[in-house]
């Protein structure tokens, strides 16, 4: 059984208050995962690393710094992934770990908006009556759905509410906190390797 893990995630922008509340925001998605650790004493860290490059520098550096925690990297995929994450991540971005075994590696497919549309309640308890489910793909394996219909169906949907247009950092976060991690597993096959992985870890 490990006892520390870090959890470096890609997101939360340059600044120190946006990081926080993303910080947060993934604390209360992965609360499941937090109570376990705080049951098994095991000492639970998520860190907002700001931009995508950032995150894996920072990750690289807690291999050094944190040799013996168990480091785990989260960053969006970007792209649908028919790969390993670490050979997805190396094709697209050039990140080379070496020999670094797949359980650090994690994957948001395709990025962190897919597990909104995954908890369709969530988005509709955030935007109020305004929001056009209607807009949303229809395809439930939500790991398949193209980045950039995602980001223009979640403006489309989110146009006509009170809180206006979808934005990352201003509706993101708390959407995030919101979300049934339950309902984001069945959806999207890669959050639930996060959560298996980590459970293991704490329970081993």
């Amino acid at each position: 059984m490990v006892s520390e893990i870090r959890i470096y995630v890609e997101g939360g922008g340059n600044e120190a208050q946006t990081k926080a509340f993303l910080r947060q925001s993934f604390r209360n998605f992965l609360k499941d995962l937090v109570v376990i650790a705080r049951n098994r004493r095991v000492k639970f860290q998520i860190k907002a690393c700001g931009p995508r490059h950032q995150t894996f520098n920072d990750f690289v550096n807690a291999l050094k710094t944190h040799p013996d925690s168990f480091n785990v990297l989260l960053v969006d995929s970007e792209d649908r992934v028919s790969t390993s994450p670490w050979q997805h991540l190396q094709q697209r971005d050039g990140w080379n770990v070496g020999q670094l075994n797949d359980e650090h590696c994690h994957l948001m497919v395709q990025m962190m908006e897919s597990w909104m549309v995954a908890d369709v309640s969530a988005l509709r308890q955030f935007y109020g009556k305004e929001f056009n489910d209607n807009a949303l793909p229809k395809n439930p394996n939500v790991e398949q759905i193209e980045k950039k219909t995602l980001l223009s169906a979640l403006k489309d949907a989110t146009r006509n509410t009170s809180k206006g247009e979808y934005h990352k950092t201003r509706h993101g976060f708390k959407i995030l906190e919101q979300l049934e991690a339950a309902k984001i597993r069945r959806a999207a096959p890669h959050c639930d390797r996060l959560f298996k992985i980590l459970n293991e870890k704490m329970n081993a």
